[in-house]
């Protein structure tokens, strides 16, 4: 993720692949895949838990450099689990951690992970439960989906922090035309449309500027040791022709019928952001997205804000200290995508 210098706290995730424009005909389609689901149950497509984030036919792991320039290895699926930094404990939860048992000297890279879904979502219904996420000084956790040719099929950033921040930023990534709207209308009542701080309203992102359309929450148990704190939390967007919600749960506050396995976001809280269809053409600039869960080190985001951060020396310092990485890591029950 690169930032830009009016908005430190945003950023984005550079990921290479295929270029292509849909086509007209395509657009259409994706508006019908897209479709409200509203007054209607929405039916459970895949469930991701347990043994599922080491399949590689599920999941590949992600070897490259990183676009992000942090400090890292990313490992391959092999070396992850000959490492121990990919595991699933006897209760079925999968870990994905930073290693936190190597000595290093400043400068030198450290070994994490990044896992990205083989299959790809047009729309739905998305709900992380998360027991953990990573945090630390140099730590910079996200989970998050991304399109192919960024930033023109998008990208929907859902949980991302650095450091030792306390709150968490939702965020889009698009291409020309893709706006937040501050006043969407939330509902017949007139209610509020979300209840997060808003950073910036231009989506499009370029190499100059790669800040985005973002929302801050103000809830310290959205994000790190806070998040932690409650036991995790459920983390849940809807992306469909209205446009794309994202809400936050804390462990004793999930809703009854996400833990039944019969969401309803109708009956849920004011989302915490909401990029209206009002301001953005959703199919237009949302398609064809993996889901992404990945721990980066320093680099554009977590290496731009740490003079500020609170955190002793350098970033550089801090990743050679494997001390700092002892609470870097995933902890997932399961990702669940409905349609």
């Amino acid at each position: 993720m690169l930032t830009s210098a009016a908005f430190l706290l945003l950023s984005s995730f550079v990921l290479s692949a295929i270029a292509g424009h849909p086509s007209h005909n395509n657009l259409r389609a994706r508006h019908a895949r897209q479709a409200h689901r509203r007054d209607k149950s929405f039916t459970l497509t895949d469930k991701y838990v347990g043994k599922d984030f080491l399949d590689e036919g599920k999941w590949g792991y992600f070897t490259g450099s990183d676009p992000t320039h942090g400090s890292v290895n990313f490992v391959s699926q092999s070396d992850a689990v000959k490492k121990g930094l990919a595991f699933v404990r006897p209760d079925n939860v999968a870990v994905l951690a930073v290693d936190n048992t190597t000595d290093l000297s400043p400068g030198q890279n450290r070994n994490t992970i990044r896992i990205t879904s083989t299959k790809s979502y047009n729309g739905g219904l998305f709900i992380a439960d998360f027991g953990a996420m990573p945090h630390g000084c140099s730590v910079w956790p996200a989970w998050w989906s991304v399109g192919p040719n960024w930033p023109s099929a998008g990208e929907i950033d859902v949980i991302e922090g650095v450091n030792e921040g306390t709150v968490n930023q939702y965020t889009l990534h698009t291409g020309e035309g893709c706006n937040l709207a501050r006043n969407p209308p939330a509902s017949s009542t007139g209610s509020l449309a979300f209840t997060s701080k808003v950073l910036g309203t231009t989506c499009a992102s370029s190499g100059g500027d790669n800040s985005g359309c973002a929302f801050l929450d103000s809830d310290t148990r959205s994000f790190g040791h806070g998040f932690n704190e409650q036991g995790g939390g459920v983390y849940a967007h809807l992306w469909d022709n209205t446009g794309i919600k994202a809400w936050h749960f804390a462990r004793g506050e999930i809703p009854a019928d996400i833990t039944a396995g019969a969401p309803n976001p109708d009956s849920w809280p004011t989302p915490q952001a909401f990029w209206a269809a009002s301001g953005c053409d959703i199919a237009q600039h949302f398609h064809d997205h993996n889901l992404v869960i990945d721990t980066t080190l320093c680099g554009d985001f977590a290496g731009g804000a740490y003079p500020q951060s609170g955190c002793p020396g350098t970033c550089a310092q801090a990743v050679a200290d494997k001390t700092n990485f002892d609470f870097a890591r995933w902890q997932i029950n399961s990702i669940s995508v409905y349609n």
